[in-house]
């Protein structure tokens, strides 16, 4: 089992992000989740995980109970050891310094030495206290995964979980701010969001994401970063330009991502989301931000119209889609044929909230290609 440290306040969707790199993700109190396995690589580009652990134990949200677990625990480790302890949201009111410290004693009692600066082994102590949120959870396949002692939503828990760190995400998102990419335009996706959502809908390498709206193409950036060879396309001539600069500049290089992968490679191309020059199942996942209709300029298609084609042409050619949007486009997203995974809410300011929805195929939808994608694309995409 392992322990996840999620980030931000919605953690919902840091699960199901954390799906994409752990298997039988459940939520156990606020900021906690656990999962039956994860996949390190993978790990280290989550956008709302920051850490998953080897899990030691859990008890209660308070020192007593943590100094009883590594007590009893087994460790079949050697070497150096550190101890890092976290309240969150200071909701424990536990001091975490006395905590390193007194489980720090507790493993020097064992016989490990301690080195706080390049340790061997860090041992993660997490506290937290609080309301599991009641916000929309799987309802399609990942339901299955769940583990068993879930918390369920809505009941007051109170937790510390002590792991071995296995693997943390790279926090490098603020060099990628939308105002410091080579290309911006107003209202784009903060470069969290776009990693997470292309996370959702399958990046990673070997993968092929496309995204037929792509603006600037910040998902498409995040979803390279992790591996994924990405397909653009916007209607704008001027965004479709834009999404090349900003793609050139952060994959167009062949040293490893900050995560530690090879980039993906990428075309862009000026196209209508409603007809993509795609033959059937030639992607993996496709992701998109629709139009905001108070905000944004169609020249071609009523809002309502395009996000209905855009919706239908992603079922066409990939299993799975993640929309974000302002509004629910749950109706559009049925009649195209596909199924409601999943579907989030996230507030933006006072007058947005971003809604996205996890789409996947109906039993029965037409099935996957094999690995090599790029054979099933047609010419002209570049």
């Amino acid at each position: 089992m392992y322990l996840l440290e999620l980030g931000g306040e919605d953690d919902a969707f840091a699960a199901r992000e954390a799906r994409s790199a752990a298997t039988g993700v459940d939520r156990i109190a606020p900021g906690l989740a656990v999962a039956r396995g994860i996949d390190p690589e993978r790990v280290r580009g989550l956008a709302y995980t920051h850490r998953a652990s080897e899990l030691l134990g859990r008890g209660d949200a308070d020192l007593a109970s943590a100094r009883a677990v590594l007590e009893a625990a087994a460790i079949d480790r050697t070497g150096s050891v550190a101890v890092r302890a976290t309240d969150v949201h200071g909701s424990s009111d536990v001091r975490t310094e006395r905590a390193e410290r007194e489980l720090g004693q507790l493993l020097v009692d064992r016989g490990f030495a301690v080195d706080l600066e390049e340790p061997d082994h860090l041992l993660r102590v997490v506290f937290s206290e609080g309301t599991v949120g009641d916000e929309e959870r799987s309802t399609g396949s990942d339901a299955l995964e769940r583990v068993e002692n879930e918390t369920a939503a809505g009941e007051h828990a109170s937790v510390c979980a002590l792991g071995w760190l296995a693997a943390e995400s790279v926090r490098d998102f603020g060099t990628r701010a939308p105002t410091d990419k080579p290309f911006f335009q107003p209202g784009s996706m903060d470069p969290l969001l776009a990693r997470a959502v292309a996370n959702v809908a399958g990046a990673r390498p070997g993968a092929t994401i496309l995204d037929p709206m792509c603006g600037t193409g910040g998902v498409l950036v995040e979803a390279g970063l992790v591996g994924a060879d990405v397909i653009g396309t916007d209607a704008q001539a001027k965004m479709a330009a834009g999404a090349r600069e900003n793609l050139a500049h952060f994959l167009g290089t062949d040293d490893p991502s900050p995560t530690g992968v090879s980039r993906g490679s990428w075309h862009v191309g000026r196209g209508d989301a409603t007809r993509l020059a795609l033959v059937d199942d030639a992607v993996d996942g496709v992701v998109f931000d629709a139009p905001y209709g108070r905000q944004s300029k169609i020249d071609t298609h009523r809002l309502e119209d395009l996000v209905a084609g855009a919706l239908a042409e992603a079922h066409r050619i990939a299993p799975r889609a993640v929309v974000i949007a302002d509004r629910s486009w749950r109706e559009e997203a049925r009649a195209a044929g596909w199924q409601l995974e999943s579907a989030f809410e996230r507030r933006v300011h006072r007058s947005l909230t971003r809604y996205v929805m996890v789409l996947e195929r109906r039993a029965g939808g037409s099935d996957r290609l094999g690995p090599d994608r790029r054979d099933a694309l047609t010419s002209g995409s570049e």
